[in-house]
This record gives C-alpha cells, sequence and structure tokens, in this order.
C-alpha cells in the first residue's frame, strides 16, 4: 500500500534553539528523515569514539546529546505518519527495541570494553534503518524516491568511513576494518558518480557535488596513510560532506515535489 500525500505538520528538534517547522507533503520528505536515522547511527559511533579518545574537537559530546534527541524524535515521527503499511511499522517497532540498549549505552562513559558487542548492535540498527528506508522507498511507487534514497545514503557512508577511521586511531582492533572502509568508500564513489550524472541536476546540485568529491579525496589519501593519522580533518571533512549531501538531498526532495 502507498504512502498517502496527506500535510502533517511537525516539529522537529535537536535541542534548543535548532527548532524546525515543516510539513510533509510528499512522500520522498520520509524517505529522507527514514535516511537520515541510518546516518545517526554512524554519526553516534564517530562521536563515541572521538569521546572516548578524549578529543574535543567538534564538541562531540553535545554533538551525541543532540543527535539521540533527534534520533527518537525521528523515529517517533515514522512512526506515527508512516501510513498503514504493515511491513513498515514492524520494521519500525524492530528499529524502536534494538534503539533502547543503544540509547542507554550511550549515556555512558565511552570504553573499549564491550565495545565489539556494542557495534554489532549499531551495525544492527544501522541494517534495519535502511531496512525501513528502503521500504518507504518501495511504497511511494515512484522512480525518484530512488535517488532520494542514493543521495541520502551518501550521509550515513560519510559518517560510516569517518566512524571507521576513529575506531582505527582509538586502537580498537577490527578485524574486518578493511574491508568495511573498502566497500564504505567504493559505494561512496559510485554513487556520486551516478548523482553527478542524474539529469535533473540544478546547478546549486552540481557544484555541491564537486565539493563533496574535493573532500572525500582526504579520506582516500588518509585511507592510503598506514602511519599518518589526523582525526580532527576526518573529522571535518565528513561533518563537511553531511552539510553538503544533506542539503543536496533535500533539493532533490524540492526537484519531485515541483513536478
Amino acid at each position: 500500500m502507498r504512502l498517502r500525500c496527506t500535510k502533517y505538520f511537525f516539529i522537529l528538534s535537536f535541542f534548543p534553539p535548532f527548532l524546525v517547522a515543516s510539513t510533509i507533503d510528499n512522500p520522498n520528505q520520509l524517505i529522507d528523515i527514514a535516511g537520515q536515522q541510518r546516518m545517526f547511527t554512524q554519526r553516534m559511533l564517530k562521536d563515541y569514539s572521538m569521546i572516548g579518545m578524549n578529543n574535543t574537537f567538534g564538541n562531540s559530546k553535545e554533538d551525541l546529546k543532540e543527535v539521540i534527541a533527534r534520533f527518537e524524535v525521528q523515529l517517533k515521527l515514522l512512526m506515527e505518519h508512516g501510513g498503514d503499511d504493515v511491513s513498515i511499522q514492524e520494521k519500525l517497532k524492530e528499529e524502536e527495541q534494538l534503539w533502547e540498549p543503544i540509547k542507554h549505552r550511550l549515556e555512558l562513559t565511552p570504553t573499549q570494553e564491550n565495545l565489539e558487542k556494542f557495534q554489532e548492535d549499531i551495525d544492527a540498527l544501522l541494517k534495519v534503518s535502511h531496512e525501513v528506508t528502503d521500504l518507504f522507498v518501495q511504497s511511494c511507487g515512484h522512480a525518484h524516491a530512488k535517488i532520494v534514497n542514493l543521495s541520502g545514503r551518501q550521509r550515513m557512508l560519510s559518517q560510516r568511513m569517518a566512524s571507521l577511521y576513529m575506531l582505527k586511531v582509538w586502537g580498537v582492533d577490527d578485524k574486518e576494518f578493511e574491508s568495511k572502509m573498502r566497500e564504505s568508500m567504493k559505494d561512496f564513489k559510485e554513487a556520486l558518480s551516478a548523482l553527478q550524472s542524474f539529469p535533473l541536476n540544478t546547478e546549486e546540485i552540481n557544484q555541491r557535488l564537486k565539493k563533496v568529491e574535493r573532500s572525500f579525496m582526504f579520506f582516500e589519501i588518509m585511507n592510503r596513510s598506514s602511519t599518518k593519522f589526523i582525526p580532527t580533518l576526518i573529522y571535518k571533512k565528513s561533518n563537511e560532506i553531511l552539510e553538503d549531501m544533506n542539503i543536496i538531498t533535500k533539493a532533490y526532495v524540492l526537484v519531485e515535489s515541483k513536478k
């Protein structure tokens, strides 16, 4: 069953003054919001690692608080306005169940102890969040939803690459680090190429995609180095990519709403 395009008024909040009022009059907005949830899983892991390393760059403690609050607000919003699709609602309940123990862990002081289990839980939440987003895409039933999803996924990959890098710098021995990083970078690069060739791109979208491409180069350079680690640079560039891809994704939502 497809999502209804009924207008909903809602408030998205980090903490004050980050208050945003908006309406949902386009199913792509729900895809955008669901896609942000998978990004938040990796951003939380990135912040958790920075706090664990006692690296204060970017004020990770405050960022983590805001992300936790945003994740909860948006999960409730999706559950309230996700339509009457049973598969979506069931998957959202699964996401909620996975989220509760993670939220509790994030409230504790970060340590490397039990980090392997914590990573597994975060990855499980990422997987379900991605499945929720895909269900919203399928429910929309039109091709343009796919470009919104592809663009939104770049936000998650920017944070995933950064979180993997931070864990490496922190000294976490992840035997799958190389394969995870290689796969994430490959997916990001392929999706970037697909977005750059999208025929409905505006000039602003194309310019921001060029900025994203330049920022991504720093990940490629840092990944090739086995001795020199600069977590603050990767933290900064991951946030720049996130900001640009967030603007691009919302632009794709607007392109569809104006059709």
